[in-house]
């Protein structure tokens, strides 16, 4: 999971987990890419209280600030 170790709420973490990984398949990314962009998308959203939305341009910068992929 990426984020801080404070999570908000897990409420439709699944879900998300779960669009993130069929767009990103449908886009073309690999099973392996999908993965973890999936797992960005989720550690974003359980930072959020409630049902709450993603955007690309979070998912972008919790990949960004990353460090073991920029390493």
């Amino acid at each position: 999971m990426h984020g801080t170790d404070q999570v908000a709420d897990v409420t439709g973490a699944g879900d998300t987990v779960l669009a993130a990984f069929g767009l990103a398949l449908a886009s073309g990314a690999t099973p392996l890419e999908a993965a973890l962009l999936a797992n960005f998308a989720g550690g974003v959203g359980v930072m959020k209280m409630g049902t709450a939305t993603v955007s690309a341009d979070e998912i972008e910068q919790a990949i960004a600030s990353d460090r073991t992929l920029t390493a």
